[in-house]
């Protein structure tokens, strides 16, 4: 008797799970409609704000008329919706897959700069920031991405309309990755690691001279160095700060 009410039960969740599970792929399932219809929807999805179902959409039209005239402005669309929904790894693998498919299409220089932004948009932390949480010593991998897809993007394409806004993105990218090294240089010096703080600092000096990070740098220079009693190096660093920062 046990037995056969243990069987019923089994029964009775697995008819739950699929009743369930039916109503799931009902809810989420994308009518077969004519590609123009799906377009006009999505469209209307994205302009709303609707990302997810934007892209339940989309996805559909892409696997539905993958060489229909909708195609690659589907795919583009897609990267768009993926980075709304901070969807990292399908926007990335989308923009990789749209330059592959379509290397003289005139909207490359989008997926390239939507490369960019999505890189650059994973290395930002919503809630570091909603709390003012110095985020200079997180590593900074998307970050380097990012700068390396701008960069790109304008030896590519330096006419593009996106130039501009990847060049400004640029500067502060470069203004992160500068704090991030500073970051570290301060780490050996707490630490004592006088040599590597002195290397991390030089680098940073020539590396981000435009940054507001040189002042600090040169500063960790002197006193590493001092320390270090390598006297000539350290008198160098003096002599650059002060040419750079008189008042300071």
């Amino acid at each position: 008797m046990a037995k056969q009410r243990s069987v019923w039960l089994t029964l009775t969740l697995a008819l739950a799970l699929t009743a369930t599970g039916c109503a799931s792929t009902q809810k989420d399932l994308v009518p077969d409609e004519p590609p123009e219809v799906l377009y006009q929807d999505a469209q209307e999805r994205l302009q709303a704000g609707n990302f997810i179902r934007a892209a339940e959409l989309l996805e559909a039209m892409d696997s539905r008329y993958p060489f229909g005239a909708y195609s690659n402005q589907v795919q583009l669309d897609l990267i768009y919706a993926y980075y709304k929904q901070d969807d990292t790894a399908r926007a990335l693998a989308n923009i990789d897959r749209f330059i592959r498919l379509n290397p003289n299409h005139p909207s490359v220089d989008y997926a390239q700069y939507m490369r960019g932004l999505t890189n650059m948009a994973t290395d930002h932390n919503f809630f570091q920031e909603l709390l003012n949480i110095d985020r200079a010593d997180r590593d900074p991998a998307y970050a380097r991405q990012a700068f390396a897809d701008f960069r790109q993007l304008l030896r590519q394409y330096p006419n593009s309309v996106y130039a501009a806004d990847a060049r400004a993105r640029m500067i502060a990218l470069k203004n992160r990755l500068a704090k991030y090294d500073l970051s570290v240089a301060r780490f050996y010096m707490k630490r004592g690691a006088w040599l590597a703080a002195a290397n991390r600092a030089k680098f940073v000096v020539q590396s981000y001279p435009d940054t507001d990070t040189l002042q600090p740098a040169l500063q960790i220079m002197t006193q590493a160095y001092s320390t270090l009693g390598l006297t000539d190096m350290a008198n160098n660093a003096k002599a650059v700060l002060k040419a750079n920062f008189p008042a300071g």
